[in-house]
């Protein structure tokens, strides 16, 4: 029997991957803008000529056309909204090679944050329940959807590793020979602030015995699109009270006020009226807590909640508010 000499790591790097990765982020698309020309004989150009979507009316001169726009290019990665990408693992053996197959296939994935450098394992949509999930044959493919909440701003890591078997074949479709190949991609990108967040608190007078208090925030859009504020609000931590001082607050009988909408570097302040109440103990939980001997109260934490202009949500809370000194 002639002894089959084992494969060298040197050389095992040198035979292509027979699976390929691709990774695309999953993003809304974009509103496509048009500039119709003037109806004028002088131009010698047809009106239609400037429009995105060209129909029978060209009378309508509004500048957004039917027309969507994918993106072109990663685009930016915000604080507070979630990541969403699809991998696909691609079967690149030739329909013709009966000589190989390929089984088994397996996406993993885990993001390296500023905090967790070492990685977050992350969930996977998709099934594998039989077979063919896992086996694509050639030209097909395997894909997962992930979506990560991101919470905090720097450079990120997305780490996708690709696990597959790969089958020598030899006549009538027997396996010969079989293998477990793998390999390992990164992808960086930097998940920057959307809103710039700048609150002060203020001291009012007491009322009865019972600590009052104003706290007001600036919020900025530092982002490179539109958003629309949902809601913005105060979770007070006992024994306080929040009453929110803004457009939600509607006098009876009064219409309801749209939400505010943020175009890039815009601002807009927001007020609250925080009180003590009566008979109410401070909470005794640890999260938030000043250091012994600080005369300061914490007030609660600002949850901001925004839409993009076509819908992504996002989400925003600060830490811990505290009084003045």
């Amino acid at each position: 029997m002639a002894h089959q000499r084992t494969q060298s790591v040197g050389e095992s790097l040198k035979n292509p991957h027979t699976v390929s990765l691709k990774v695309l982020r999953l993003s809304r698309p974009s509103l496509a803008y048009q500039y119709p020309l003037p109806h004028s004989t002088d131009l010698g150009i047809s009106p239609k000529a400037s429009l995105s979507y060209p129909s029978g009316n060209t009378d309508d001169k509004f500048i957004i056309s039917p027309v969507l726009n994918l993106p072109e290019a990663f685009g930016s990665a915000y604080v507070g909204e979630n990541f969403s990408c699809t991998l696909c693992a691609n079967n690149e053996l030739d329909g013709t090679d009966h000589t190989r197959a390929i089984s088994g296939v397996r996406i993993g994935a885990d993001m390296q944050t500023p905090s967790i450098p070492a990685g977050i394992a992350l969930d996977l949509i998709g099934s594998d329940v039989n077979d063919q999930q896992t086996s694509p044959g050639p030209g097909e493919s395997l894909q997962k959807i992930l979506v990560f909440e991101l919470k905090e701003e720097g450079s990120h890591v997305l780490a996708v590793t690709v696990t597959y078997t790969e089958t020598q074949l030899a006549g009538e479709g027997r396996a010969a020979s079989g293998r477990v190949r793998t390999f390992r991609k990164l992808y960086q990108f930097v998940a920057q602030q959307l809103l710039s967040v700048r609150t002060k608190a203020g001291d009012l007078p007491p009322r009865a015995g019972m600590l009052r208090y104003a706290l007001e925030a600036q919020l900025e859009n530092m982002g490179e699109s539109t958003i629309s504020l949902e809601a913005v609000n105060v979770n007070p931590k006992p024994p306080f009270t929040s009453t929110s001082l803004n457009w939600d607050l509607h006098a009876p009988g009064a219409e309801s006020i749209h939400s505010p909408i943020l175009n890039p570097r815009d601002i807009i302040q927001v007020a609250f009226y925080l009180e003590q109440q009566d008979g109410v103990g401070e909470s005794t939980d640890a999260v938030g807590r000043l250091p012994p001997g600080d005369q300061r109260k914490v007030l609660g934490q600002l949850s901001i909640q925004w839409r993009s202009a076509l819908g992504d949500r996002g989400s925003l809370s600060t830490g811990w508010l505290t009084s003045r000194r």
